[in-house]
């Protein structure tokens, strides 16, 4: 094993100057954190299109990679729906890693050091993640926000799941919302006549002829690099840049900063289109026989710039007294049950395939995806937000009798491929996998589930093909190919 961890150390030292009380803490947690980071990042090797692995050896004691330069790279069997940290060491020419980082610079692959930097500091994140949570509440949350504040560990299969880029350890502490913090927005003035406005922006977010634009105070600092004292207090969501104001809606504000594989602006695009998709998002909750609803668009507002703009998002709560991203559910008792796995199966396969063949293909990983519960802990109805990233298909709205909204960009698409990588690798490899936490379980839950759904195209393929699923590990160290990258999984149905 390789010492000292220049990047552990670091963090410690600035962690002892803002937190002394967390430092035996963090360090304790370090070698579960750089066990989480590395099962992450082998999954992504062995299942991913990597252009310098020649071939993949399965044997009777683990999975060896034949790299193009000849050297082997040996771990254990992988399970591409695991989700505990189960790789403590691989091992790279018979040298023993138990370090991402350090096994990324010793691949020594393009863009390789690039990448083992965002995983260092996946790492340490990680492990400050851990080791400020108090114990576990057996009292269920009463807030949207507090369920939200439980996710701990980030995604449940990118490498960067707690990587931070930029963010120094007070940063975090302030601003990372399993720290809990109440978080202070600014308030930049910005004349009317300069802002692409779409929806109702609110009067108490104007003053006179300007209107009055919540800023990240990260986003102040550091990019807008201006002090910014008005302001309102807001609860930090899973994704940090989103945040629900303590009176008011939720708020989506500009983060110029790479969080896992995306820097986290707002493009003029997607405020120019946000108030027609959430339009378009109401007539389709209607069909869904009260299935799923859509969290409305208040308003949105740009200064012309992704770095200076912010979304106004109601609550999903308004659904709900109890609903909670589907990311949250791996902390709960309920995905252990296979009964309850499957019911929760079938209700999200039932609402996503039925869009999917009138035309809308949603990104429903754990984030974006909400599952409204009943007094017992039942699924009843689910709950989607974010409609940036969705796909729509003209063709297929069209064949079911639906308008056409006035949508254009990267949002429209009537390619079947695209369609069904959306929702199949957000739905199914993404917020279904990541809740049944191996191939196992998530055989069972979908072997009970789709039993009970219609006969259609994209079902035959959820059935029959390999499951597609975005290739993270892949995106990150192809920094010059833009969009995302896909693999194929194993079907666990097949």
């Amino acid at each position: 094993m390789h010492r000292p961890r220049a990047a552990e150390a670091a963090f410690a030292e600035e962690l002892a100057v803002v937190r002394p009380d967390l430092v035996s803490r963090y360090t304790a947690e370090l070698p579960g954190a750089r066990a989480a980071v590395l099962s992450r990042l082998w999954r992504g090797l062995t299942y991913e299109p990597l252009p310098w692995v020649a071939a993949r050896e399965a044997g009777r004691e683990g999975l060896t990679l034949r790299l193009t330069d000849g050297r082997g790279l040996h771990g254990p069997h992988p399970d591409p729906f695991a989700t505990d940290d189960r790789v403590t060491v691989v091992r790279l020419d018979g040298v023993a890693h138990d370090d991402p980082a350090r096994l990324m610079t010793g691949l020594g692959v393009p863009h390789g050091a690039e990448f083992a930097a965002e995983l260092a500091d996946s790492v340490v994140s990680l492990a400050l993640s851990r080791a400020v949570q108090p114990p576990r509440s057996k009292e269920w949350p009463v807030r949207d926000w507090e369920w939200e504040q439980r996710v701990v560990d980030g995604h449940p299969y990118h490498p960067n799941c707690r990587s931070r880029p930029g963010f120094s350890v007070a940063e975090q502490l302030a601003y990372g919302p399993e720290h809990r913090p109440l978080v202070r927005l600014g308030l930049v003035p910005v004349p009317a006549g300069e802002c692409l406005v779409t929806g109702a922006w609110p009067s108490e977010m104007r003053d006179g002829e300007r209107l009055l634009l919540p800023v990240h105070p990260w986003q102040a600092d550091h990019v807008l690099k201006r002090p910014v004292t008005e302001g309102l207090d807001a609860h930090p969501l899973m994704s940090l840049r989103t945040l629900a104001l303590v009176e008011g809606p939720h708020v989506k504000t500009a983060l110029s900063a790479r969080i896992t594989s995306s820097v986290r602006d707002i493009s003029v695009y997607s405020i120019g289109m946000s108030a027609t998709l959430s339009k378009f998002a109401e007539t389709l909750a209607e069909r869904m026989d009260g299935l799923l609803h859509f969290t409305r668009t208040l308003g949105a507002v740009t200064a012309n710039s992704p770095d200076l703009a912010a979304v106004l998002r109601e609550s999903p709560q308004v659904y709900g007294d109890r609903v909670l991203p589907v990311a949250a559910l791996a902390g709960t008792e309920l995905p252990r049950s296979p009964a309850w796995l499957a019911e929760f199966a079938r209700l999200a396969l039932t609402v996503g395939l039925r869009l999917l063949e009138l035309g809308v293909a949603l990104e429903a990983h754990g984030q974006n995806l909400l599952v409204v519960l009943s007094e017992s802990g039942a699924p009843i109805r689910l709950v989607y937000r974010d409609l940036a990233d969705i796909r729509v298909s003209p063709a297929r709205l069209a064949r079911h009798g639906i308008p056409v909204p006035a949508l254009s960009g990267r949002v429209v698409t009537d390619d079947v491929t695209t369609l069904r990588r959306k929702l199949l690798g957000s739905l199914v490899a993404g917020a279904l996998a990541g809740t049944a936490g191996s191939a196992t379980a998530l055989r069972g839950a979908l072997e009970t589930a789709v039993r009970d759904l219609p006969p259609t195209p994209d079902l035959a393929a959820l059935l029959e093909q390999p499951l597609p699923a975005k290739a993270l590990t892949l995106m990150r160290l192809s920094p010059g190919t833009p969009g995302d990258q896909w693999t194929e999984l194993p079907n666990p149905l097949a």
